[in-house]
């Protein structure tokens, strides 16, 4: 599987997915391939989500510290 470029192509991709593996007329052992795609998707999107996650705490705290700092 190509490492997608981004968040977003990876959801959009993921999305694609979704909808072939949901095709009546998908055989079995393309759906398989679909899935085993989806789950390395899904991996990706879920680490790119927690990096974001402690980028916005860092600066949330970094926020927070400079309230807190003496005027």
């Amino acid at each position: 599987m190509k490492q997608p470029k981004s968040f977003e192509e990876g959801m959009q991709r993921l999305n694609d997915l979704l909808t072939q593996m949901q095709d009546d007329t998908t055989p079995l052992a393309d759906a398989v391939k679909l899935y085993a795609e989806a789950a390395s998707l899904i991996q990706y999107c879920n680490k790119t989500l927690e990096t974001a996650k402690l980028k916005i705490e860092e600066i949330d705290a970094s926020l927070l510290a400079a309230q807190e700092e003496p005027q």
